[in-house]
């Protein structure tokens, strides 16, 4: 049989649009303000579980231009600052080392001395991280946000809303077994959700409990 690859992605660039909201609607609101830069608050910072779209959002907010995507583990020089720029967006804050921890103190000085914008994420709240202790206070200016995870209904939800809008219906019971047999991010169930689509219209099969059953096996099973 032949085999179906299940890691592909589909390259989309992350928006504020695809983001699925749950229970952060006020904090994906104010997000919207500080991309049109029409927020009074210029700090936020994000925390939550993996998988829960802190990246998502701050790679969506980078599509706004002029603005910088950070990642923890970036070069210093991703850090300096640039008067070109009036967002910057640091993700995975728990990743800086001590050098990028002195640099990443001196650009929220020079973001707020220029009044400029600056959005910062990671797993656990600001004065929780193993960072120097003048850097934590940084991360506390403005709002803290927690960004919760979807709920399994609104997981379902969401992904019956994909299929309907790919064209395909699912059978019940197929998406409650996935998110309790598969991974349970909302990135991971919507790559599986493509794959069984494409699945189904190459074994010419309706979407059914057997048919993913079919699919996850070929999954686990080596490619020939």
């Amino acid at each position: 049989m032949q085999q179906l690859l299940l890691n592909l992605d589909t390259g989309n660039a992350p928006s504020l649009d695809t983001y699925l909201t749950g229970q952060n609607g006020e904090v994906v609101h104010l997000l919207r303000e500080i991309a049109a830069r029409t927020s009074r608050e210029h700090f936020v910072y994000l925390w939550g579980d993996n998988a829960t779209g802190k990246t998502h959002l701050l790679k969506a907010l980078s599509q706004f231009l002029p603005a910088r995507y950070i990642h923890g583990n970036a070069p210093e020089t991703d850090f300096d600052y640039s008067p070109q720029c009036n967002l910057y967006l640091l993700d995975d804050c728990e990743r800086l080392d001590s050098r990028k921890q002195i640099a990443a103190f001196n650009l929220f000085n020079q973001v707020r001395e220029n009044n400029d914008y600056m959005i910062t994420s990671g797993p656990c709240t600001p004065l929780a991280l193993d960072l120097r202790d003048d850097l934590k206070s940084r991360l506390c200016w403005g709002l803290v946000y927690q960004i919760k995870s979807l709920s399994d209904e609104e997981k379902i939800a969401a992904l019956n809303e994909q299929a309907k809008q790919r064209g395909f219906t699912l059978s019940p019971g197929v998406l409650p077994y996935l998110i309790t047999h598969y991974q349970r991010d909302m990135h991971s169930l919507s790559m599986i959700l493509d794959a069984l689509d494409r699945y189904s219209l190459q074994t010419k099969r309706t979407i059914t409990l057997p048919l993913l059953h079919d699919l996850l096996q070929q999954k686990q099973e080596p490619a020939a």
